[in-house]
């Protein structure tokens, strides 16, 4: 099921933001102009990593520094478990997730 979340310019390059769509905590990240979208949560200890950083094509959590890889949810120590990633698909400025 598709959904739109979001006008693209509304996350510039180099950003990332958090959606609730459909109940699932979803975060969108922009790196260089392509968008990607991870589950909003730490798999090391279940905190939002909307408030952690985008750096490069690595969310990294604010508690413990965990990173995530934006394209595949592969987790660096202390995380273990990986995210789930959702397709983004741009269409005419606007984003879709995949759920």
């Amino acid at each position: 099921m598709e959904r739109r979340v979001a006008a693209a310019k509304e996350i510039p390059p180099g950003t990332a933001k958090p959606f609730s769509v459909d109940g699932t905590e979803i975060l969108v990240c922009n790196v260089d102009g392509s968008f990607y979208a991870v589950e909003d949560v730490c798999t090391h200890d279940g905190g939002q990593l909307d408030q952690g950083t985008l750096e490069g094509l690595c969310v990294v959590c604010p508690r413990h520094g965990a990173t995530f890889d934006v394209r595949t949810g592969a987790p660096t120590l202390p995380a273990v478990m990986p995210l789930m990633t959702f397709p983004v698909r741009e269409e005419h400025g606007e984003l879709f997730i995949e759920l």
